[in-house]
């Protein structure tokens, strides 16, 4: 496999603690597999703390193993999470843009 190339997941629908059972074992197999991640968040529709929680935990699997994950086209509900969090420097994100408070 060449882990240069990251293996893409799209998430789409909620990644909530009604989703995160299966979601995990989703990315527990492709963890397992080898190589960097890349998330692509475009169609998440709700993100709550347990979503949160297991984004948290393939960064720290991977991590652990030497690799990257990537997050891409975070949705709106993503973005919203993050700023309220405070994530984005957590999973190092460039994408969520950087903004002053008013």
């Amino acid at each position: 496999m060449n882990t240069d190339i990251p293996q893409r997941i799209a998430i789409d629908g909620e990644l909530s603690i009604y989703t995160a059972a299966e979601w995990k074992r989703r990315l527990d197999e492709v963890i397992d597999q080898g190589g960097n991640v890349e998330l692509d968040l475009e169609a998440v529709q709700e993100l709550d703390t347990a979503g949160l929680q297991l984004l948290i935990m393939a960064k720290k699997a991977l991590v652990a193993r030497g690799r990257q994950l990537q997050l891409s086209h975070h949705s709106a509900a993503v973005v919203d999470v993050f700023r309220l969090c405070d994530m984005a420097d957590f999973f190092a994100d460039p994408i969520l843009p950087q903004q002053n408070p008013s």
